[in-house]
């Protein structure tokens, strides 16, 4: 399976994974897909029929919210059954909405913002120190470099030049609420900078830019290495797109399930079929203009969509 395939199908499966759920961070997912596809279909060293295998890289999923798009990875490269994903946020599940170490190939529970980096960069030193030739990965969420651990872990991994970590920022601009600059303004490669690390900025969704950047990760000076990707929440869905309702919202049923379904098999890659709906949808009425969401009880109680349902 190509990266382009995966990436396709991990979008698909958390459509259906929050849809069921009545989950979240269906954006968050839409935008990180890209890059998971490129790091497991063609960087990540790993063998699905040994999770523990000491010879693996470690890789860490920092924004842990979206940890659907992780699991979904982990089931089409064979680490747990697809069937499975239909029992994400199910009371008892494996799958929770934050990602969990207890599912195969995953090797740090995450969600609480800020812990992913520290714990990449303590495994990146421990891999050095022992002997160890595996990388260590963390892909991070741009609003968690609001947080100031993933700052110490940066001087940290600068300080002990652990040019064995590489971290991603999905840097889709958008979190909660609001854009990440309205929030906490971050120059985001001018701060990684300025930390000392080896900085390379690439648009996330460009399958090819992002395995130039990730294969090419070795620099002179031995830094730490971290690839600003740039990415539009919600990418793949015209009316998710850029839209901070889509950061807590799942797709409903009607037309939110039917149009995001048969966007998604407008794009899709050759030698790939749906596992839920083959034939896609039904067509659906258009969806609301932007900022004229209809009122409804299974809304998400925000501030923010009640501050839509005023306007």
């Amino acid at each position: 399976m190509n990266s382009e395939q995966l990436a396709w199908l991990i979008r698909r499966h958390g459509v259906e994974m929050t849809h069921l759920s009545h989950g979240s961070h269906i954006g968050a997912i839409f935008s990180v897909a890209d890059i998971m596809g490129v790091l497991y279909a063609d960087i990540l060293r790993y063998d699905a029929r040994d999770p523990a295998w000491d010879g693996r890289d470690r890789f860490i999923l920092s924004k842990g919210h979206a940890g659907a798009a992780l699991y979904a990875a982990l089931a089409e490269c064979g680490f747990i059954d697809r069937e499975e994903l239909k029992t994400h946020y199910c009371n008892g599940s494996r799958l929770s909405g934050h990602v969990s170490h207890l599912v195969p190939g995953v090797d740090f529970s995450t969600g609480s913002l800020g812990h992913g980096l520290a714990v990449a960069a303590g495994r990146a030193l421990a891999a050095k120190q022992d002997g160890k030739s595996f990388r260590s990965f963390a892909v991070l969420g741009d609003g968690e470099c609001n947080e100031g651990e993933v700052w110490e872990s940066a001087e940290f991994a600068n300080h002990f030049r652990l040019d064995n970590l590489i971290a991603v920022i999905d840097y889709n601009h958008l979190q909660s609420l609001d854009f990440c600059n309205n929030t906490l303004e971050v120059e985001m490669a001018r701060r990684w900078a300025g930390f000392g690390w080896h900085v390379m900025e690439v648009d996330g969704h460009d399958h090819r830019a992002l395995r130039e950047a990730l294969t090419h990760t070795d620099n002179p000076e031995h830094k730490p290495t971290v690839i600003v990707a740039h990415t539009v929440k919600g990418k793949g869905v015209s009316f998710m797109e850029n839209d901070v309702l889509w950061h807590y919202r799942f797709p409903h049923d009607g037309w939110e399930y039917n149009c995001t379904v048969n966007e998604l098999h407008a794009a899709m890659p050759a030698g790939v079929t749906d596992p839920y709906t083959p034939d896609g949808c039904p067509e659906m009425v258009p969806q609301p203009e932007p900022g004229k969401h209809v009122a409804s009880e299974t809304y998400h109680p925000t501030f923010y969509h009640r501050e839509v349902e005023q306007q």
